[in-house]
């Protein structure tokens, strides 16, 4: 299978994304977002869209620019306190919200990925976040069940990428990329840059190709950053 497409338009018209889909976006605030794939999905106009995402970018970049033009119905997340427009459509019951927390939501997701269909985890328990779901002691502690948490489609960002979908994430922006590309479905990967099969030492593969659909090489990327903190010059 020839996975390698053209651009980000290519590979959602590809994987067949269409209105009402639920999508994982990988990225941990603006670091390591599919920044080419969140235009094309923008640009195609799809609606009603689900997304699973650790937050919801910003005002006018990451997300936030699918929340501008009403596209998106959902969103499963973990922290949004950096997107004034979410708030308002969230406010204004315009925006389904299911709140996550962190480390659930991650947990959720690789648990969908290596196909386990819940677990149990003390986090959340005696709150909201446990509300209608099922509890269980273990060892003198209380634990609530969390379900897997599975998506259509997944879109990634990854640093490198061979034309077999092996993947190589750098750093930070690492993050929640690959456990989406194992728990979606249908997954597109949008690199940095594309070489070809055996230009990767396979002990530095962070995703295996099996789980990639659809790859290609990015382009224009912006790499936002959300708060900008620099340490004070010292003084002669």
């Amino acid at each position: 299978m020839n996975k390698v497409v053209r651009d980000a338009g290519e590979a959602i018209r590809r994987a067949g994304i269409r209105d009402g889909a639920v999508i994982m976006a990988g990225g941990f605030g603006l670091c390591g977002i599919p920044e080419n794939c969140i235009a094309a999905i923008r640009e195609a106009g799809l609606r009603e869209l689900t997304f699973i995402s650790n937050n919801a970018g910003v005002d006018d970049f990451g997300l936030g620019l699918l929340l501008q033009t009403r596209q998106i119905r959902k969103m499963v997340s973990s922290y949004v306190g950096e997107n004034a427009e979410f708030e308002r459509q969230f406010l204004a019951g315009e925006l389904e919200v299911e709140l996550v927390p962190q480390g659930t939501l991650a947990e959720r997701i690789r648990a969908a990925g290596a196909g386990i269909p819940a677990f149990y985890t003390p986090t959340g328990y005696g709150t909201v976040v446990a509300e209608g779901k099922e509890t269980r002691e273990f060892d003198g502690r209380m634990y609530v069940m969390e379900r897997a948490l599975h998506a259509d489609f997944a879109i990634v960002k990854a640093h490198v990428g061979d034309e077999a979908g092996n993947l190589v994430y750098r750093k930070t922006a690492r993050n929640f990329n690959p456990m989406m590309a194992a728990a979606g479905k249908v997954t597109i990967a949008e690199v940095e840059k594309l070489v070809p099969v055996g230009a990767i030492d396979p002990d530095h593969v962070h995703t295996p190709g099996i789980y990639v659909d659809f790859i290609f090489e990015g382009r224009n990327y912006e790499k936002r950053i959300e708060q900008r903190t620099n340490r004070p010059a010292r003084s002669a």
